[in-house]
Order: structure tokens, then sequence, then C-alpha cells
């Protein structure tokens, strides 16, 4: 059996980061004044998240102390990613939808991004896959409603 690494708070909190965007996409399928801005916050939430593992790639990276070049660029690439997926909504051009279902699906596959930085314990991989698809399917299911005016 594989060396568990991840404390129960680890797992706990980890899974309890699904919450919000659970939320957002209750208050969006409850329709209501709050609809549209639950949908902007499921994106917002998913494009920090996003963003944050870009934050983690680039930490593991540096103190693995075996990463090149090309993993630091893999690491500032959700950041960039996420903006680039949140100016369309800025200009007024097809969003939310389109850009909630690339993001879905970046989430989705981002570990993996860990498989090839080869940064994960068996545990944390566990948890990074169930966690990446809850989030993307989340962030999906809010893509297919915000295809259609909330």
């Amino acid at each position: 059996m594989a060396e568990q690494t991840l404390t129960p708070a680890a797992k706990g909190l980890g899974y309890a980061g699904l919450i919000p965007q659970f939320i957002a996409l209750a208050l969006v399928l409850q329709g209501g004044e709050f609809g549209y801005v639950a949908l902007a916050a499921g994106f917002g939430y998913a494009a920090f998240i996003f963003s944050f593992l870009g934050g983690v790639w680039w930490g593991q990276s540096l103190a693995s102390g075996r990463a090149d070049a090309a993993a630091y660029l893999v690491a500032v690439l959700p950041s960039l990613l996420a903006l680039a997926l949140f100016l369309p909504w800025t200009f007024g051009w097809e969003w939310p939808g389109p850009a909630l279902m690339f993001l879905a699906a970046l989430i989705a596959l981002s570990p993996l991004v860990d498989r090839w930085l080869d940064l994960g314990r068996q545990d944390f991989m566990r948890l990074r896959w169930h966690l990446s698809l809850g989030l993307g399917a989340l962030t999906a299911a809010l893509g297919i409603i915000g295809i259609e005016p909330v």
C-alpha cells in the first residue's frame, strides 16, 4: 500500500473547495435576481482556482530543484489563460458559456500537468483528480446553463 501523506484536514478542506461552485450552480438553477451574479461568481471562482494551481506548480517545481524553464512556463499559463477567458465578458462578446466550458476542460485536465511534473504522490494525485473532475464538471454545468441568457 502506498504511503498516505495527506491529513484528513487536507482532504476535507480540499473537498470543501467544491462548495462555492455547488452554491453558484444552485443559485443559477434557481434563477431570479442572483442568477447572473452567481454565474459570474462561478466563473471567477474557477478562474481563481485554476490560477492557484499554477502557483502550486511553480512552488512544487521550485521545491523539487529539478524544474526547467518549461515547468515555469506551464506554471504561469493558468493565470494567463484565465485572464484570456475573462476578456470576452469584458468586451460583451460570447460569454459566459463558452469561457466556462474552456475553463472547465482546463481544470478537469489539470492533473495531467501534475503527472508531467512528477510532483504528486498517489494519495495527492487521487485527491487532485477528484477535485479537478468535480470542479470541472460543476463549471461545465454552469457553462451549459450560461450558453443561454439567465
